[in-house]
């Protein structure tokens, strides 16, 4: 007797431009109950629910790549839909970065969805960043909403208000944002400076993380559930 197949709660699109660790997220959000579609389509973006941009490597290997997707990505924004970038994808979401100047290959323009850039650590630390660090949510928003197995809201087990507050993701990174507005600041987390690790524009549509929710165990998988339910709402 077969199994009755499980409805997916919304339909994303992973952005497939040549830089994301494709395989590992669509696992994640799956996972996560979504359905996924893999694409390096622009056309495609119209008809899913939700957008993920994930990345590694490069900013300017990023924006040259994700160039094709520019006008559709702006496109979404402008219709509201969801949109999360993931580690280099959270940073492309951004206006600029210092990695290119840092190069020699000039100023290279980002997304600006969320007006800022990226700068290099300056702090007698390794880097690139790598690892485990602590998540400190400084404001509401929907993705760092705590959720249990069903998708409900539900506190910690210590009694915490049910955020991500004071969970532990997985961090690769030598660049990180420096948005122009605090208030784009969702959470932050301390490596010798404290800097922004889930960052969101003021409507709340567009957002992304730092770290790699989709090697961040049930921390990460948190996450991409909310991204999920995110999406289904709109």
């Amino acid at each position: 007797m077969n199994a009755t197949p499980q409805t997916t709660a919304a339909e994303v699109v992973v952005v497939d431009y040549g830089l994301g660790n494709l395989r590992s997220v669509t696992r994640g959000l799956e996972r996560a109950n979504a359905g996924v579609t893999i694409t390096d389509d622009p056309a495609s973006f119209a008809d899913a629910d939700g957008i993920v941009l994930p990345g590694v490597g490069a900013f300017r290997e990023g924006m040259d790549n994700a160039g094709p997707y520019r006008d559709a990505l702006a496109d979404a924004a402008d219709r509201g839909q969801p949109i999360f970038g993931i580690c280099l994808g959270m940073q492309m979401l951004l206006g600029s970065s210092e990695e290119a100047e840092h190069a020699g290959e000039g100023e290279v323009e980002g997304l600006n969805f969320i007006p800022g850039t990226n700068v290099r650590f300056d702090v007698d630390r390794k880097v690139p960043h790598m690892g485990w660090n602590e998540l400190d949510v400084q404001r509401d928003h929907p993705i760092v909403d705590g959720v249990d197995r069903a998708g409900s809201e539900t506190p910690h087990a210590d009694g915490s208000d049910g955020s991500v507050d004071g969970e532990y993701a997985y961090f690769v990174h030598s660049y990180y944002a420096a948005p122009d507005d605090e208030y784009a600041v969702v959470a932050s987390t301390d490596y010798g400076v404290e800097f922004p690790s889930v960052i969101a524009n003021e409507d709340g549509t567009i957002f992304g993380t730092q770290f790699h929710p989709e090697k961040s165990g049930e921390t990460g998988l948190r996450i991409l559930r909310n991204f999920v339910d995110i999406c289904a709402e709109q």
